[in-house]
């Protein structure tokens, strides 16, 4: 089969169907935001305005800083905060050194602490106050990092904020601030910056490494995506290309999504320094309080997030009270977005939510439905520009070949935004990069003939029921349309006779109750009899990773309920 793109036809007008690429580093972006926007708010922070001009000078800064501590071409510096001022300072100013970023789960137990930095071999770690007690249960002799920059809450906030902050943020639980003595090797974040003149960014390859972009480890350990310089500023300039509508310095971002995942660090950070917006800073993504008041005080304009999240907007008490009318866009990831979540949402705020895709591999986006033109829920739309995508075959053990539209198969995809490979990995590496420069994602998927791709699931959470296929994202979905239930995750379990058989978890809404069987029932109606829920487990909660991304393994982990709780 000839490989074509009828999804160019489709894009928006303005969007390039070829782009090319500016040779530029992202850190050379904030340098050009600072010359043309200085006294624009680049970071807003539970009060506190910086600006794109001192953005830059204590980016500059803290690079100085790190040089002196060792920071340079192949050091990696382990970035192990949530969404402060610190976090956008310390990437910038690590990449500004030459030095190489691991953004870390801040969240993350000490185990997990210790299997990234050593395997990534970070040298250095910037991790906050209430957070170092959690990296010394990390064996600390273990660990190769040698020197540790402590960044506090209070230190980015306005007087008398900063002086009341640990007052009641000690009392928070968990705490959110811990006295943390200074010395040898533990050096206070904002007094490495006080006290050390300012550098300029150091020049460096196009294609050297940038971040070392760990997966979320869903799945089992996670590994590294080796993401150069070219790849992270390729994938800013694809997304910027897909919103040409965007104003410099004029925009208003929500950074809600943690900066430590890949859809937060390319999208609400670096695409926001690249136009000079304003990035309003949300520590915690669960605290859709917070983002209410935020989007409404701000004037917020784009608002990348994921389904859980708008899901939670459309059911919070002030919803309809609150002004958040200046939403323009929303950018929905990492997940299906279901339609009456998205109806609802455009509903209630007049913005449009565009539905997109990507991977840690790719940067991360690769697809993303058209702002103005068609948009197909439950599709994630059209391949970005200079980006190539084709569905193969899956059989095991043969000869892979290009599918015809309509059917289902692996979606592989080709661009400047794909990794160089996994660190220290070079035999998943190999099975993830083919000939040709094509990526393999693990994702099964289908084209239509007009272009559009549709996610129908993963390789390794496809449930095989007596030979049939069955995708949980699909059965999700139904589920999902039921008035009474709020969220839906399916999974595959052994089964004596049929290989395995479907159980779904899910979460009724507030005040409403539902029994198994009615949602059984309910399922049957729009699925084939094979792809039925067998067994309905209740739960207050679905387990979610940081980025609100359902975690089925978790689900596996749970205990069955038994008989009283299901339908066999």
């Amino acid at each position: 089969m000839t490989h074509t793109r009828p999804w160019l036809d489709h894009y928006d007008e303005g969007v390039p169907r070829e782009l090319e690429i500016e040779p530029l580093r992202v850190t050379a972006w904030l340098a050009r935001a600072a010359r043309d926007f200085p006294d624009r708010t680049a970071i807003v922070f539970q009060g506190t305005r910086i600006t794109y001009g001192r953005l830059q000078e204590e980016v500059s800064r803290l690079a100085a800083a790190f040089a002196r501590l060792g920071v340079g071409g192949g050091t990696r510096v382990a970035i192990h905060l949530p969404n402060l001022p610190q976090t956008v300072i310390a990437y910038y100013a690590v990449l500004s050194a030459g030095g190489e970023v691991v953004l870390t789960n801040p969240i993350y137990t000490a185990e997990e602490i210790e299997h990234q930095w050593s395997d990534a071999g970070c040298t250095i770690a910037v991790t906050a106050d209430f957070l170092f007690e959690r990296v010394l249960k990390a064996e600390r002799e273990r660990l190769p990092v040698r020197e540790y920059v402590i960044a506090s809450i209070p230190e980015y906030l306005s007087w008398p904020k900063r002086w009341l902050a640990p007052l009641v943020l000690r009392r928070h639980k968990p705490p959110l601030w811990a006295a943390v003595q200074g010395g040898e090797h533990v050096h206070r974040f904002r007094d490495l910056i006080r006290h050390t003149p300012a550098i300029p960014a150091q020049e460096l390859d196009f294609d050297a490494v940038a971040v070392l972009q760990y997966t979320g480890g869903t799945t089992g350990r996670s590994k590294g995506a080796v993401l150069t310089h070219r790849n992270i500023s390729a994938n800013v300039q694809q997304i910027d290309s897909w919103f040409p509508d965007c104003r410099d310095g004029s925009e208003v971002m929500l950074a809600c999504l943690p900066l430590f995942h890949c859809f937060g660090m390319t999208v609400s950070m670096n695409w926001a320094v690249r136009r000079a917006m304003t990035m309003v800073l949300i520590p915690d993504p669960r605290d859709t309080t917070a983002i209410l008041d935020a989007i409404e005080g701000e004037r917020v304009t784009l608002f990348p997030g994921v389904p859980a999240l708008y899901n939670a907007l459309n059911h919070h008490p002030r919803i309809q009270a609150v002004d958040i009318s200046s939403l323009r866009a929303c950018i929905s990831g990492s997940a299906p977005i279901p339609l009456e979540v998205m109806r609802r949402f455009e509903e209630l705020t007049g913005a449009t939510i565009v539905e997109g895709f990507g991977l840690s591999e790719t940067s991360p986006v690769t697809h993303c439905n058209p702002l103005n033109g068609e948009r197909r829920a439950g599709w994630i739309g059209l391949p970005l520009p200079s980006t190539d995508a084709r569905i193969v075959s899956v059989e095991e053990g043969g000869e892979t070949s290009e599918l015809p539209p309509g059917e289902e198969g692996e979606l592989q995809i080709r661009g400047p935004q794909v990794m160089r490979g996994y660190w220290n990995r070079p035999e998943e590496s190999a099975q993830a990069l083919l000939e040709g420069g094509w990526l393999a994602t693990g994702d099964l998927a289908l084209m239509s003939p007009d272009g559009y791709f549709r996610i129908v699931g993963r390789k390794k959470d496809m449930i095989n029921c007596s030979g049939f296929k069955v995708y949980p994202d699909e059965v999700d979905a139904v589920l999902v349309e039921h008035p009474a239930v709020l969220e839906a995750a399916t999974i595959g379990v052994p089964h004596p006779t049929r290989g395995e058989t479907v159980r779904s978890f899910v979460v009724l809404r507030e005040g409403a109750t539902a029994t198994a069987q009615e949602l059984i029932d309910f399922a049957r109606e729009h699925l084939a009899a094979y792809k039925v829920p067998r067994e309905i487990v209740f739960l207050k909660e679905l387990p979610k990773s940081a980025v609100m991304k359902t975690l089925r393994r978790k689900l596996r982990e749970l205990p069955y309920p038994g008989e009283e709780n299901a339908n066999s």
